[in-house]
């Protein structure tokens, strides 16, 4: 399984976490695991909701979470932000 290495910024905890995520995985798939998983990572500070998105942190742009990962062209370093 092929991964790549991500930086997941979380502006309400004010806190970066780094990710490896599978290629192949659907957006929504990690999108809902990145979601529980760092509202327990950040102390109560972020709260899931069902309008959480995540996009892409250089530009904002909202990424597709009905893609992969890879059809989504992330790769090794690129910054993320959940929100």
């Amino acid at each position: 399984m092929d991964k790549v290495l991500v930086e997941v910024y979380v502006p309400a905890a004010e806190k970066e976490f780094d990710v490896f995520l599978p290629l192949e995985s659907k957006l929504y798939e990690v999108l809902h695991l990145l979601a529980g998983t760092l509202t327990e990572l950040s102390d109560g500070h972020f709260a899931a909701t069902p309008d959480t998105i995540l996009c892409d942190r250089s530009n904002g742009e909202i990424l597709n979470i009905n893609s992969t990962v890879g059809e989504n062209r992330l790769a090794n370093g690129t910054k993320l932000m959940l929100i």
